[in-house]
């Protein structure tokens, strides 16, 4: 009787798990599930429908293949993070050819694509539009370069399908021979569109009438995001655009108040933001303000002034981005009548385009108002020129939904009202249960090896981490190591730390996969690195370099910047890479040990 239990017991979970795994979509809960047993695996293997790669040279095409054959959903990111802030070379790497290659040779299901900061080709491109283009639904190419419009033609012309075309924030070379002829290939292929996003992008050769004819094409076209290109001359598109419900970009390039009453945007937006718009043209947002529940301000030209009177008039807001010029007078506004908030990104704001009145600062007055009107806060990074270990705790007191928190200090301030912010950052972790992710970046002074001992002790669900500035002494990072035990990628900048407490910490902090470090007590051989040595690791070096930027937005005068040497260390099942840019050294532990 007991044999015969065990028999039905076993076939019984096999079905059941084959009818269940579809439903289980969540990364971490189908990557629990396939340890359970083989059977459960390569049940995994067959149904597991989008994987997310953090890191192109974590694994392989080919070992990707042999996993999940069956993939319909990909998405995978190339350099890291700090690329986004110039701090990694150009030529560092992340090349999507070998992944194209095996998509068009392998993955034959494979419907939705999100390449982000990689380098991508227009041979890869059209590659890609010649083997997947009947089946391909979605595109993106996120803060991507080395591609020009020649290589988008090949997508929009071959790829009719395409639910979503995604390229904003890439560096993309417009060829000087042709006027928009991608946009129009989309405009005359395409009937099925929903999202379109060019946005922060220099694609300015494109034809007004082509975004008007993919507005009447394409009923279900919801989402569009476009580089700068006078509104005046996106009248039609409106008007056709009736499903509309994003709406980005634009400029308006007119100083004449009465040229742009005319603007009707449409009636169903309800996520919005216009570049460079000013206080003249503000009224054109007015009679949709109540149906908003996103604003993008980053772009426009606004003072604290003009952010109230926007955001007064906006009550069902929950997604806020915008820049420190919003003051902490414009965060008390919106905590007063924004109380449905779950998004607010702070960036800062550019001191030379004059927009900061007085008021233009924000500071623990903005963020204590905040943690107390809006309550559903999950998300908040926010740069300041003043702290207090008090604005913190409030933090901790009432955000109890928060998931994301990131805080940068301004150097523009001689004088911080209270530091170091040992005691807030401790009662902010304490209090936000839910944070998985989370940035301090201060100045030296800003916490000390004490407070250090507290992010570690009081981050048990955090996964990701930046630090900038904080800690004194190896001590504090080693007692720091002793926590986090859900930590995954480690990020710092400006550190104190010696290679030999870097190595440590590695070790010590069990769930580590990602380390990248910018500022450190450096060796000069990179020998004490070695203590972090294992299989499956890599470790690269970048050494101190000086870099050429642009000393203003806006100039072509640049300044040189000394960039200190850089760590990055990563898991990775395919080994070290074989495509390193004379910037980038690999440290080889068997090679150093027998030198």
């Amino acid at each position: 009787m007991e044999d015969r239990s065990v028999k039905v017991n076993t076939g019984m979970s096999d079905v059941v798990a084959g009818c269940v795994m579809p439903y289980i979509v969540d990364a971490k809960d189908r990557e629990a599930v396939s340890l359970v047993c083989r059977r459960w695996y390569e049940l995994d293997a067959l149904t597991r429908e989008h994987v997310t790669i953090a890191l192109c040279y974590t694994t392989s095409p080919e070992r990707l293949r042999r996993r999940f054959s069956q993939l319909k959903s990909l998405k995978l990111k190339g350099k890291p993070r700090a690329a986004m802030f110039n701090l990694i070379p150009e030529d560092w790497g992340g090349f999507v050819t070998p992944w194209v290659e095996e998509i068009a040779e392998s993955f034959k299901s494979l419907k939705h694509l999100h390449f982000r900061r990689m380098i991508v080709w227009d041979s890869d491109l059209e590659l890609l539009a010649r083997s997947r283009g009947r089946e391909l639904l979605s595109l993106k190419l996120d803060k991507c370069s080395g591609f020009s419009t020649q290589g988008l033609v090949h997508i929009t012309r071959n790829c009719r399908e395409l639910r979503t075309l995604f390229l904003e924030e890439s560096l993309i070379i417009e060829n000087e021979d042709e006027r928009g002829e991608w946009l129009h290939e989309l405009a005359i292929n395409n009937t099925v569109l929903e999202t379109l996003n060019f946005y922060m992008t220099d694609l300015g050769r494109i034809k007004f009438e082509d975004l008007e004819h993919i507005a009447r094409n394409c009923p279900s076209l919801t989402s569009v995001k476009i580089s700068d290109c006078e509104i005046l001359d996106l009248l039609g598109f409106f008007r056709y655009a009736t499903a509309l419900e994003e709406f980005c970009g634009g400029a308006f390039n007119d100083q004449s108040e009465e040229k742009y009453s005319v603007v009707s945007l449409p009636r169903k937006l309800s996520r919005l933001g216009l570049t460079m718009m000013g206080r003249n043209e503000m009224p054109i947002v007015f009679p949709l303000a109540p149906l908003l529940v996103k604003l993008d301000l980053l772009y426009a030209l606004l003072d604290t002034e003009d952010h109230c009177t926007l955001i007064q008039k906006c009550p069902n807001l929950r997604v806020l981005e915008t820049r420190n010029v919003i003051g902490d007078r414009g965060l008390e506004v919106l905590a007063q009548n924004c109380k449905k908030l779950r998004r607010l990104r702070i960036e800062r704001g550019a001191d030379e385009q004059e927009m900061e009145d007085e008021d233009g600062v924000v500071s623990q007055r903005g963020l204590m108002a905040i943690a107390q009107g809006c309550l559903e806060l999950e998300y908040l990074a926010v740069y300041v020129s003043d702290i207090t270990n008090t604005s913190l705790e409030c933090i901790g007191t009432h955000s109890k939904n928060l998931t994301d928190f990131r805080l940068v200090l301004l150097d523009r301030e001689e004088i911080v009202s209270d530091l170091p912010l040992d005691n807030g950052v401790r009662a902010l972790l304490r209090g936000c249960q839910k944070l998985r992710r989370f940035a301090l970046y201060l100045r030296p002074g800003g916490l000390t090896d004490k407070g250090l001992f507290y992010v570690g002790q009081y981050s048990p669900n955090v996964r990701w981490m930046l630090l900038g500035y904080v800690g004194e002494t190896d001590t504090g990072l080693e007692h720091f190591s002793r926590g986090c035990p859900s930590l995954q990628k480690l990020e710092m900048r400006g550190c104190c730390f010696s290679e030999r407490a870097l190595a440590n910490a590695v070790m010590q902090l069990p769930s580590l996969r990602y380390l990248w470090v910018q500022g450190y007590r450096g060796s000069g051989t990179g020998h004490d690195l070695l203590a972090m040595a294992r299989p499956y690791w890599n470790i690269e070096l970048i050494p101190p370099r000086r870099v050429d930027v642009s000393d203003q937005i806006g100039e072509a005068e640049t300044v040189v910047v000394e960039h200190p040497a850089h760590i990055l260390a990563y898991y990775s099942l395919a080994g070290p890479r074989t495509d390193f840019p004379d910037s980038v050294y690999p440290l080889d532990p068997e090679s150093m040990i027998n030198a």
